[in-house]
């Protein structure tokens, strides 16, 4: 009985210590959400947060760890972008159809200030608009991935596979000083600062469709590159 309570004793200790810290996951949680499209639940996010926070309190030693959420926090946004990659967005038949949309909007702008809607789309590709809408919604979710996530997508990813993390520091560092100062500077607050679109379009005065398209391009021409 003694050695019940003192378990319980030490697991509610364990629960407060999660507890403390619910705010910096929803905190967490709203962030990730203003990044991606309305498809996805912010609860579901915090949930699954919610529930790694628990979790990783459970097992906390804090003779290991002087610091509960320095521990905490990279597990807890991993086991969130773990739940959008379970949602299976990225099909080979939407990776084609994204990579169509990429070109087809690259070209639109050619002409025009900004990019052609769902509908202009479906005529351009010959798709439903249902398709359209999905595939660009599969690519908003998947830019919230890291770097090393969306380089590996694609029949050009499967290159990365041989290759050295130098020898792929160089190849990006080598591609972004290609671009303008300003273009540098999106990739740096989208990825390191993990600002909105509409954040950096307040920060640098550049419209959200034009980072977005920076934002693509970089990525693509790293695939390329190392695909070559």
């Amino acid at each position: 009985m003694i050695t019940n309570g003192y378990t319980n004793s030490i697991k509610h200790k364990k629960d407060e210590l999660a507890i403390q810290y619910l705010p910096a996951v929803k905190a967490m949680a709203f962030r990730l959400k203003e990044r991606l499209p309305s498809s996805i639940d912010f609860m579901d996010l915090s949930a699954i947060g919610t529930e790694e926070l628990i979790k990783l309190a459970r097992k906390y030693d804090e003779g290991l760890n002087d610091s509960f959420w320095g521990y905490a926090k990279k597990r807890v946004y991993g086991a969130m972008l773990d739940y959008l990659r379970s949602l299976d967005i990225l099909s080979r038949a939407s990776r084609k159809l994204i990579k169509a949309i990429d070109y087809a909007v690259e070209e639109y702008r050619l002409t025009h200030e900004d990019e052609p809607t769902d509908e202009e789309l479906s005529v351009m590709l010959g798709e439903s608009v249902e398709k359209i809408h999905e595939a660009r919604i599969a690519s908003s979710i998947y830019t919230v991935m890291p770097l090393h996530d969306q380089l590996h997508v694609g029949d050009e990813g499967a290159s990365l596979a041989n290759i050295e993390k130098d020898e792929l520091i160089i190849v990006i560092k080598e591609i972004l000083s290609g671009y303008k100062e300003r273009e540098q500077l999106v990739i740096q607050l989208y990825y390191f600062e993990e600002l909105t679109l509409k954040e950096i379009s307040d920060v640098l005065n550049i419209t959200e469709s034009r980072i977005s398209q920076i934002h693509k391009s970089v990525i693509q021409k790293i695939k390329e590159s190392v695909g070559a």
